[in-house]
């Protein structure tokens, strides 16, 4: 962690620290930020840690974690890891119908779910029920 970012976190009262994998993302983020992404989200782990426990600062901390989070295993390991907060949106867009074109960005989404063009939209077929169940299944996975 830099020492500016140590500085930052000293000053407030609680600060959310997002350690992102390299897999997560829809395609919203420039294409630059997706093609020349970082290391999986398990090592980032290795670095905060240390960083936020030598300093002082881990009970002031929250610490979030995302990036092909699909498993109530990925879960489980980032809990185990020190994750208090989990980002699973990719997984759930999946489940929800989309397909990971990641043209997000463009306005131009082949089955309607990131776009505001009244045609585009027209094709989403998504069901809300789909995404329950996902969650569901994710918590049952974990209570194992």
């Amino acid at each position: 962690m830099s020492e500016q970012l140590l500085r930052v976190l000293q000053k407030q009262k609680q600060m959310l620290v997002l350690i992102s994998g390299h897999d997560g993302g829809t395609g919203a983020s420039p294409v630059s930020s997706i093609r020349h992404a970082g290391l999986p989200w398990e090592l980032g782990f290795g670095r905060n840690t240390p960083d936020t426990g030598k300093n002082k600062l881990r009970s002031r901390v929250v610490v979030q974690t995302d990036g092909q989070l699909k498993t109530g295993r990925d879960i489980a390991v980032a809990a185990l890891l020190g994750a208090e907060e989990w980002g699973v949106a990719t997984a759930a867009l999946i489940v929800e119908g989309c397909i990971l074109m990641r043209v997000c960005h463009l306005n131009t989404c082949p089955v309607g779910v990131a776009t505001q063009d009244p045609e585009l939209r027209k094709r989403f077929d998504g069901n809300a029920d789909h995404v329950v169940n996902f969650f569901k299944f994710l918590v049952q996975e974990l209570e194992r």
